[in-house]
């Protein structure tokens, strides 16, 4: 699937912030860059064009048409409230766009009483809270609000990427096993089930099929954690447990461990390898992103 659409100068800006990680190093002419977001290959021209390709192209495209402010306004704002004020089941993952630390997803139950208590927190997508405050808020949400989390460690994650999984059937699978696991435990009554939108609808339950149990009945839709509450909790707790399994990594390796996949990190990566050698990256990094390639060529064997 090709999907392309034009974007402001302060949209094209927040997509090179974005996808700087994800870049590829050729250049390309007429090119600002070209990247890769898991099922998505994104290539900016300097017309300020975006060519999305690939099978989850419409879903990321969307996402910037919404941030470009291309959206309906009228019809965005009834639907924004209406998954909003309601008692929804929502999930959430964080790091899979960190070369170290695990893939954590995670469902939450929010019904309308808990939404005067989660608007005090102002809770929201946690890539826009500080850590600091991820640290304050979870544990105060987790106290209040039902949750079921699960931790997919790099070594598990490196076992089955490749091996007909790529990285959005991994989510699915481990979205999948939360919703389930929560709905079937508690019981809720809810109006809604919201996964924040990383595939297709079809393709996502293409993802699960040969699951043992799978929940049905879900909303999709891009940027979840900041219309609906239950996302937006799953979205906090999510990024809580993964900064604790980080910090405890970085423990255990007695080396500082650095987030995301930056030219930074791959400095890291270096050190990993020369202290413990090249198999240790095997359990604490995701050895499908490009920082390994960038890692190994720089050590001498």
């Amino acid at each position: 699937m090709n999907i392309v659409i034009k974007v402001s100068d302060a949209t094209k800006k927040k997509m090179i912030d974005y996808y700087q990680d994800k870049k590829r190093d050729k250049e390309i002419p007429y090119v600002v860059f070209q990247a890769d977001d898991e099922d998505t290959v994104i290539t900016m021209y300097t017309s300020g064009k975006v060519m999305f390709q690939g099978t989850s192209a419409d879903v990321d495209a969307n996402m910037w048409k919404e941030m470009d402010g291309q959206a309906n306004e009228k019809g965005k704002a009834t639907n924004d409230q209406k998954y909003y004020y309601c008692s929804s089941v929502g999930s959430d993952e964080v790091g899979t766009g960190d070369y170290f630390g695990p893939i954590v997803v995670t469902a939450c139950f929010v019904s309308k009483e808990d939404i005067p208590f989660l608007q005090e927190l102002k809770v929201g997508d946690s890539k826009k809270i500080d850590d600091a405050r991820i640290l304050k808020v979870a544990p105060q949400i987790a106290k209040k609000i039902p949750y079921r989390s699960v931790i997919l460690s790099n070594k598990e994650y490196n076992q089955k990427y490749g091996m007909n999984y790529n990285m959005n059937k991994i989510k699915a699978i481990l979205h999948n096993k939360v919703l389930y696991q929560l709905i079937k435990e508690i019981n809720p009554e809810y109006d809604y089930i919201i996964v924040d939108e990383f595939a297709r609808e079809a393709r996502y339950y293409d993802y699960i099929k040969d699951s043992t149990h799978i929940q049905t009945g879900i909303t999709f839709m891009t940027k979840a954690e900041d219309k609906n509450l239950a996302v937006g909790c799953a979205s906090i707790i999510s990024r809580y447990i993964f900064l604790k399994e980080f910090d405890k990594l970085s423990d255990t390796l007695h080396i500082p461990l650095v987030k995301g996949a930056s030219s930074q990190v791959d400095k890291i990566g270096e050190e990993v390898v020369e202290k413990y050698g090249q198999e240790k990256l095997e359990e604490v990094a995701k050895l499908n992103f490009r920082n390994t390639e960038r890692i190994l060529k720089t050590i001498i064997f």
